[in-house]
């Protein structure tokens, strides 16, 4: 596991719940993949979360991937929240049935893969790369505004 892989990654969402998409931005040295998907009905957060998912999901061999995310809910959930999670059987200290638990636990498997290390930043602050996978996430959500509109 040698090389880096950069993944930025953003969810939109035109309501929430609402049709949504996701942006992902992979760079490794030269090479750079642009990813993007969307859903009809969805949420901001499980758009964030499929986002780091498919950029994890696309590299075809574990690496060293620096992970940057706008959004706190993914960066805390995978570097802090999910132990207690895992610990309650999947339940919140409110004793909460955890949301988004299928894509959660999705994010640990195809972490698990790799040696990441989460990055956040502040969202729509004029940072390149995610401006770039904003447009990749609203890119993604655009075959699903048709009827939303």
């Amino acid at each position: 596991m040698s090389e880096i892989v950069e993944i930025f990654t953003d969810g939109a969402c035109k309501g929430n719940p609402g049709p949504g998409g996701w942006g992902a931005y992979l760079r490794s040295g030269k090479h750079e993949k642009k990813l993007c998907g969307g859903e009809a009905m969805t949420t901001n957060n499980r758009m964030e979360l499929t986002a780091a998912i498919k950029g994890l999901a696309a590299l075809k061999k574990s690496s060293n991937v620096e992970l940057t995310t706008d959004s706190q809910y993914v960066r805390k959930g995978i570097t802090e929240w999910m132990p207690g999670w895992k610990q309650r059987n999947w339940r919140t200290a409110a004793k909460k049935p955890v949301k988004n638990v299928d894509l959660w636990k999705a994010l640990e498997q195809e972490s698990a893969r790799h040696q990441v290390n989460w990055h956040w930043i502040k969202g729509h602050s004029g940072h390149a790369e995610n401006e770039l996978a904003d447009q990749l996430a609203n890119d993604g959500a655009l075959p699903f505004l048709d009827g939303a509109l």
